[in-house]
């Protein structure tokens, strides 16, 4: 049963996959964005005095329903100032006068250019859902923008102050990822942005489990990674008692997130490290395609795919008959290691040399064996003179599933560069995070492969690392843990 001492968190109803969310839950403090909303379906078209006199009326209603909303929300800070216009309600009122006026000079009769409407646009309108059988952010493609941050539990905080922590952040997350604002002393940064694919992911690092009591319900596969040959890690930015993963294509609906998790955790919980990283934006290319990362390659090919018979075997924990405890039902294993890539003096090898280390054609990822990139790679394929056309030691044989035991793992990363060392040596690299049912199968699999020989650990270092369970999703009335926290 649901701790009474904790603070409710609000259940509104769940919409089905890709819809916006209902609004049968929503509560006093949620109303301006009705407003919003009507704004926003304004028809196009409506032009001169009508369309000024539009958007006036669109201005009051929000205001007058924000302020309404104000007098009735228990937070004592007072609404900011222009009316209150919060984050969605900016693009809805917008309508004939694109907010160049704003609210203020609407309202004092200013003439207005020729109405259009004003969507979200294709970026800014990607909603991911928060209750799911899942949690977001795992099987969603790559996001634009992304943060990694770990925390540590406060001195004598214990099972009762982390219960109410992922409350606290579980309806912060609900509430960002549709595109509304956080519930108390939002900061206005995306204000203005939509939820744009918008995800936040929760897990539980080994030492949690101490800290609050429930060493029993620990999973054994929590148990520490072992030591790698590529392995200098720095242990200040490795492991942590809670894992947060932010993504989102937008950097600023990124920030505002990470800044909302972090005022969140208040005296509960401290950042013990926190990485930014990135990745090319939805539609900079002229069609789909797999990512690359600052190495100029193809990285994610062989990734497993949601259409994979096997897909939910090897990346989630199933609901029964697993040797995971049943909070972990639904859930995943997530390792994380940012390893730096040393770039310059992987960019003085050749361009066939960089393709021999990988295995892989740089311009379009197919394997040097021939093909496209989805073609099945020959691993007898030889040359003219009997050599081996994909090395032994090249990058993407030694991963491949059929060569470590049927191991995968879905690999969703981030770059990230965090400036140039006093030598001139950028600090560059890839957030790698990869999702596996057993991370004993998954990633130890292949890293102890690649420690044996691969051709590109020399050209990188793995500078952290962590290990964290990440339960499934919450249910409609839980928040993320709860079948852990008040077992």
């Amino acid at each position: 049963m649901p701790d009474p001492s904790l603070p409710d968190a609000r259940t509104p109803e769940s919409p089905g996959p890709g819809a916006r969310p209902s609004t049968s839950g929503t509560t006093k403090s949620e109303k301006p964005r009705a407003g919003a909303a009507k704004a926003r379906t304004l028809k196009a078209g409506a032009a001169g005095a009508g369309a000024g006199k539009a958007a006036r009326a669109s201005v009051d209603e929000a205001t007058t329903s924000d302020a309404r909303s104000a007098s009735a929300s228990p937070s004592p800070s007072p609404p900011p100032s222009g009316g209150g216009l919060t984050r969605r309600k900016l693009l809805g009122t917008a309508g004939a006068t694109g907010l160049v006026l704003g609210a203020a000079g609407a309202a004092a009769g200013y003439a207005a250019a020729p109405a259009q409407a004003t969507p979200l646009s294709s970026i800014g309108s990607g909603q991911a859902m928060f209750h799911v059988k899942h949690q977001p952010g795992i099987t969603q493609g790559l996001q634009a923008r992304g943060h990694l941050v770990a925390f540590d539990l406060a001195a004598g905080a214990g099972r009762k102050e982390a219960a109410a922590l992922l409350r606290r952040w579980s309806e912060t997350a609900r509430r960002l990822m549709a595109g509304e604002a956080a519930a108390h002393d939002d900061t206005d940064v995306a204000r203005d942005a939509g939820p744009s694919s918008l995800t936040i992911t929760f897990g539980f690092g080994n030492s949690f489990f101490a800290r609050t009591g429930l060493e029993k319900q620990r999973p054994v596969a929590l148990d520490p990674l072992p030591d790698f040959s590529s392995d200098h890690l720095d242990k200040a930015r490795s492991n942590g008692d809670l894992w947060v993963q932010i993504g989102a294509d937008d950097a600023l609906v990124a920030f505002h997130a990470l800044r909302a998790i972090q005022k969140d955790a208040g005296s509960a919980a401290k950042v013990r490290w926190q990485m930014n990283g990135f990745n090319r934006t939805p539609g900079a290319t002229a069609h789909p395609m797999t990512a690359r990362n600052l190495m100029g390659q193809m990285d994610g090919t062989r990734n497993p795919r949601t259409t994979d018979s096997d897909f939910d075997e090897r990346i989630f924990v199933p609901a029964s008959g697993a040797k995971d405890p049943a909070w972990m039902a639904n859930g995943s294993y997530a390792v994380v290691r940012r390893i730096r890539m040393l770039l310059d003096d992987w960019e003085k090898l050749s361009l066939a040399a960089q393709e021999q280390v990988i295995g892989r054609r740089k311009a379009d990822g197919a394997a040097l064996s021939g093909g496209t990139e989805t073609t099945e790679m020959d691993l007898e394929k030889t040359d003219a003179n009997g050599d081996l056309v994909v090395p032994i030691n090249a990058h993407a044989r030694i991963t491949r599933p059929d060569q470590n035991g049927g191991a995968a793992m879905l690999r969703r990363p981030f770059s990230y560069h965090d400036g140039i060392d006093p030598d001139g040596t950028p600090d560059a690299g890839l957030l790698f995070v990869c999702w596996q049912a057993d991370p004993l199968r998954g990633f130890v699999t292949v890293q102890r492969k690649l420690d044996r020989g691969d051709a590109l650990s020399r050209y990188i270092r793995h500078e952290s690392s962590g290990l964290f369970a990440v339960p499934g999703g919450a249910a409609e009335g839980e928040y993320v843990g709860q079948r852990l926290l008040e077992a």
